[in-house]
This record gives structure tokens, C-alpha cells and sequence, in this order.
């Protein structure tokens, strides 16, 4: 796990199918389903596929790819759009970093 990616979640165009990561169920209903909404939602508008994933220090990681022969995926759109979710998202996605960081990689938190 140390030089690992976590996938939190991601979603598909092509198989049109939604994955959450069992290990974050103790996550608020409210929260599963915001993220399942962002996801799906980028996904209908860009095509592709999107990741949410934590790194090895526990930052919060948007990633998109497409199928070589997607011709209808456009990558400076979805960066535009990933910019978005991430101003419109900014403290869910602190806090999800904060969650990973002491309840996965066993930090301490002072507040």
C-alpha cells in the first residue's frame, strides 16, 4: 500500500457502471451518494472513465481516460471540467483527504 494508489471511487461511459471502494463504507449515506452523483455526472457529460484515488500521502486524486477510439472524448474539456468539480467540491474533498489521512494511514490530526 505504500506506493499504491487507493481508488475511492469511479465510474464508466462505456459499461455504464458506478464502483465505490467497500473499505469506505463507514462514510455517511449523504457522502457515497454525492460522490456517486459527481461521478456519474462527469462521466455522462465527458464520456470515459474517472477515478477518485488517494496517493501514498493521502491526496485526493482526480483522474480520466479514455478508449483510444473514443473520438468524442476531449481531454481539455474534461480537465476544465475536473477544475470545476474541484472549486465546487473543495471542502468535501479536504475532508475525505483528512479521513484517509487518520483513518487509513494512521496520522495524527491536531485541531
Amino acid at each position: 500500500m505504500q506506493n499504491s494508489k487507493v481508488v475511492l471511487c469511479a465510474a464508466s461511459a462505456y459499461e455504464q457502471k458506478y464502483y465505490f471502494n467497500p473499505d469506505f463504507s463507514s462514510l455517511p449515506k449523504a457522502i457515497q451518494d454525492e460522490l456517486k452523483i459527481s461521478c456519474v455526472l462527469f462521466t455522462e457529460e465527458t464520456g470515459g472513465v474517472i477515478y477518485m484515488q488517494f496517493d501514498q500521502d493521502g491526496t485526493l486524486q482526480i483522474v480520466t481516460q479514455a478508449a483510444d477510439n473514443d473520438f468524442d472524448y476531449d481531454e481539455i474539456d474534461s480537465g476544465l471540467r475536473i477544475k470545476k468539480l474541484r472549486e465546487e467540491k473543495q471542502e468535501l474533498f479536504e475532508e475525505l483527504e483528512l479521513y484517509y489521512k487518520v483513518v487509513f494511514l494512521g496520522k495524527k490530526v491536531d485541531l
